[in-house]
């Protein structure tokens, strides 16, 4: 563009001083020319930024570098768009020029604080406010970076001690912490991104891998974030194709290295103990599956179904409360794990754990309404109301399948046994003690001895309910008409004692 042309379209600027230039009469007329065009170029570049059309003034600035690329304060304008473009690392980039320029450059410095600051790189932001303390010592405007410098490291510093504790939710908070303040850190948020994977936050993770391959596709440290979020959501194929581009990227890269190592060796045992289990083999599975679980403390979502499977074995073996605690560890991995609540809920159905058993089988109705969940819970229900009843063959101390005369055998020697009369001279609560299992003698012997109430015992009713087949039973009753039966024994009774039911008994 020649200068009467230029002239002509920046119709504001006719008037610029010449002046300026008078000191150049020595160099050849064509760099005073050159220069020339170079300030007009950035004096359109200071209007648009003053305008905030930043884009725009990016070109012109970068019109008078190509012209004039000795001149210091044409980078220093430059980076002074991309910095309000919030492109840091151009900026950087145009600041380190412009001070290797003229090492005096004040505002350069000053702009190479702000920029490295924002992109979390410490050194660099350290170097440039010493050099700006140095060369204006009252520099005021300094201090405000000098400030957000010491919190950047001061998080920087606490986050790394609490990864090293994995004490991941506290880096998460020092990183937001520090992006306050540097907020376009590729590393801070790789790392908040890296812990969040670890906390099970794979989906707030994954935004922040991806925003970061958005700009820099090659970046191996989020490639290495998205893998471990596949791997940990037991998406193994995928997570090894992730880990192996990170090595492609960064053969060095330790982190990857190390999670690619874990995950094959979780793969590869986990398949063991379910070759072992698919075979019978219940110990070694259980031993495989026990192996599998030291891998990676982190892989919750393996790690339910490792619990699980174990479970499972541990059923199998008839370990029934190691199967339970197996269940409940899957359950704190994942707990909409169904297939382990159903599991935990039918140990503590064989165990006659009827009330825990109900609320697994509650929780599960409420995960899966089909009609087996539903028919399980009522079942679980239905022996929860049976456990509340006495056992009226454990009172007699017999099998459930006893006949009429192993019921009366029963019931002649423990009432014999328990009789008050027999305890007359006991303690006042040994005689309530005793009083109580003869009570109890009479209710399961008028029970188990009469077929039709028998039958609704047996078959979970509630015989209170059942037109009155298991009202009040009076137990001295229930003693004189056994005891009156052909057989029933030796005993002879006096009436008058002072035994509730008003009759005295004699061991013949």
């Amino acid at each position: 563009m020649c200068v009467a042309k230029l002239t002509k379209q920046l119709s504001w600027n006719k008037t610029i001083n010449m002046g300026k230039f008078s000191t150049m009469s020595r160099f050849p007329k064509q760099h005073i020319s050159e220069k020339f065009l170079a300030e007009q170029k950035k004096e359109t570049g200071n209007q648009l930024y003053k305008a905030e059309k930043y884009q725009q003034a990016v070109t012109y600035y970068s019109e008078a570098i190509d012209l004039c690329p000795e001149t210091a304060s044409y980078y220093g304008n430059r980076a002074a768009c991309y910095m309000m473009l919030h492109q840091y690392r151009d900026a950087l980039e145009d600041v380190r020029k412009s001070v290797s320029l003229d090492d005096t450059f004040v505002k350069g410095y000053a702009r190479m604080a702000k920029c490295a600051l924002a992109l979390g790189d410490v050194a660099t932001a350290e170097n440039a406010i010493a050099k700006v303390k140095e060369l204006e010592p009252l520099n005021a405007s300094i201090l405000v970076e000098a400030n957000k410098l010491d919190s950047v490291k001061r998080f920087e510093e606490e986050g790394h001690k609490a990864y090293a504790k994995q004490d991941y939710r506290k880096v998460v908070f020092c990183m937001k912490k520090a992006l306050e303040d540097a907020p376009y850190c590729t590393r801070y948020k790789l790392r908040k991104a890296e812990c969040w994977a670890f906390l099970g936050k794979y989906q707030e993770a994954q935004e922040i891998a991806n925003d970061i391959l958005h700009v820099d596709k090659q970046n191996a440290d989020a490639v290495y974030v998205r893998g471990m979020c596949l791997y940990y959501q037991d998406n193994v194929e995928h997570a090894f194709s992730h880990f192996q581009h990170v090595l492609r990227l960064a053969p060095d890269h330790k982190k990857a290295k190390d999670i690619y190592k874990r995950a094959k060796a979780l793969k590869q045992k986990k398949e063991e103990g379910n070759d072992a289990f698919k075979a019978v083999r219940f110990q070694e599975a259980y031993k495989l599956y026990s192996e599998a679980l030291s891998i990676d403390p982190h892989n919750d979502a393996v790690n339910a179904k490792l619990y699980f499977n174990r479970a499972t074995v541990s059923a199998k073996l008839g370990r029934l409360n190691e199967s339970i605690t197996d269940c409940t560890s899957a359950l704190k991995l994942d707990e909409t794990y169904m297939k382990a609540l159903l599991r935990r809920a039918k140990c503590h159905m064989d165990l006659e754990n009827f009330e825990e058993a109900v609320h697994d089988y509650e929780v599960v109705v409420k995960m899966d309404k089909s009609r087996e969940n539903k028919r399980l819970l009522q079942d679980a229900k239905f022996c929860l109301k049976k456990s509340k009843r006495k056992d009226y063959y454990k009172i007699l101390g017999i099998d459930r399948n006893a006949s009429t005369d192993e019921i009366k055998k029963a019931y002649r020697k423990r009432a014999l046994v328990h009789h008050p009369d027999r305890h007359a001279s006991a303690s006042d609560g040994e005689k309530k003690e005793q009083e109580k299992k003869f009570k109890e003698l009479g209710e399961a012997y008028g029970i188990l001895s009469d077929p039709k109430k028998r039958a609704r015992y047996d078959s979970g009713q509630d015989l209170e309910e059942s037109d009155g087949l298991g009202g009040d039973i009076d137990p001295n009753s229930v003693f004189q008409a056994f005891f009156a039966e052909p057989g029933g024994g030796g005993a002879h009774f006096n009436f008058g004692s002072s035994f509730p039911g008003g009759f005295a008994f004699q061991f013949g």
